[in-house]
């Protein structure tokens, strides 16, 4: 019976060795998960009961799990190279096949989806229209190379602070005349082209009207050619305690101005100078912002630890393009090994749990970093001294079974 305990041995030491060796050789491999041997003791059983004086008939490895324990991260220069700091996998499409990893190692291909080094095709949720991330249906994620279209300016916010000190102003306005206003700030606006045009704005005291309530005229120009003539766009006046009074100011302005080069005309936009004042101080200002631009390509792009994806454009635009998916098991260990750094989901997995990264039991991506491999090199090859002595002690019994049964070979 020895021979056959020692045989088993021998092979379960063999198969601990396999084991060890394949995390050894893989300890630089990004994403990989070690894996440990288990073992079972086999009985000969008679109707299934096992004597108290039976000798057990030797091991045998019960199953081989894989430790899906957290890898360091290692920073890289790569922004699609994505690591999990948490739990959950990378959900991957294999030509509509559906497989997972803890590999986050990804670049574009030369149509711009997002692959690993084997082709796979990482899976998200696309952008809509308006940017909003829809989480519903995964699906491949694609790098859209197109421009940024242009938006035309329809609102500009201003505000000013101006001098409650400056004298009336009663000669006609004139843009190139400083003499016929108090203070002029300017700022680009888009067509429906993405041109960009100089639009200026010219405040005119007009002093206390009937109120004993300090008013000023806002003139504007388009490139240089005054919007509305010599007659303002609008009017705002100020109470007492230098802030706009609503009941005489009524806001935003309404500015409408030609453009010529084939772009929709006119240009209709609106002026809001809510929160402006008016103190005794050199008159400045303290905002002033535009909601247009020209078009743009996309020159960067980056990934949030929320797995979105956020194009920049060379018109200063940022827009999200994608959301990362990742998915989660009841049983990672239930998963099917395909190699390549990949699993399927199988039986004793259970379904897969998708979802954004941060959310539920989902951990959140580090952009520019790789996960390690979390094997422990000095614990292995502990453990390939033990399985080495193993396999030595388990030769050692089949080589005293030999000598016994010489012995019994030799007797007269």
């Amino acid at each position: 019976m020895a021979f056959e305990q020692g045989l088993s041995g021998l092979s379960a030491a063999a198969k601990n060795l396999d084991v060890i060796g394949n995390n050894v050789a893989n300890v630089n491999t990004v994403g990989f998960k070690q894996s440990a041997a288990h073992f079972a003791d086999i009985y000969a059983t008679a109707g299934g009961l096992v004597g108290g004086t039976t000798p057990g008939i030797g091991v045998q490895v019960s199953a081989i799990t894989q430790s899906f324990a957290q890898g360091s991260l290692t920073a890289t220069s790569n922004p699609l190279d994505l690591a999990i700091n948490g739990s959950g996998f990378f959900r991957l499409s294999d030509n509509g096949a559906i497989n997972f990893s803890r590999n986050g190692q990804f670049h574009l291909d030369k149509t711009g989806y997002i692959v690993n080094d084997n082709g796979n095709r990482l899976t998200g949720f696309p952008a809509g229209p308006e940017g909003i991330l829809p989480t519903a249906s995964p699906t491949d994620l694609l790098i859209s190379q197109a421009d940024v279209t242009p938006k035309p300016t329809s609102a500009i916010a201003a505000t000013v602070g101006l001098d409650s000190r400056a004298a009336a102003i009663t000669t006609t306005f004139n843009p190139t005349d400083s003499t016929t206003y108090n203070f002029a700030t300017s700022t680009s606006v888009y067509d429906s082209l993405g041109n960009s045009h100089a639009l200026a704005m010219y405040f005119v005291p007009n002093g206390p009207n009937a109120q004993g309530k300090n008013t000023w005229n806002v003139y504007a120009t388009n490139d240089g050619t005054a919007i509305n003539g010599t007659n303002p766009v609008g009017k705002v006046t100020f109470g007492s305690d230098g802030l706009i009074d609503t009941t005489s100011t009524t806001l935003p302005f309404n500015v409408t101005t030609p453009i010529s080069g084939g772009a929709t005309t006119p240009l209709a936009l609106t002026l809001d100078m809510t929160g402006s004042t008016q103190f005794g101080t050199s008159s400045g200002v303290n905002q002033l912002t535009q909601n247009g631009f020209t078009s743009g390509r996309l020159s960067s792009y980056s990934v949030s630890n929320d797995g979105v994806i956020l194009g920049r454009y060379t018109n200063g635009q940022t827009k999200p393009l994608a959301q990362v998916a990742l998915a989660n098991f009841t049983s990672p260990e239930g998963l099917a090994s395909l190699g390549n750094n990949v699993w399927a989901e199988s039986f004793k997995s259970g379904p897969p749990l998708v979802g954004p990264p941060g959310t539920a039991s989902l951990g959140a991506l580090q952009s520019g970093t790789v996960e390690e491999s979390n094997v422990d090199l000095t614990a292995q090859l502990v453990d390939m001294i033990t399985a080495q002595r193993n396999y030595q002690a388990n030769a050692q019994t089949i080589k005293t079974q030999d000598a016994l049964m010489q012995t019994l070979v030799n007797l007269r």
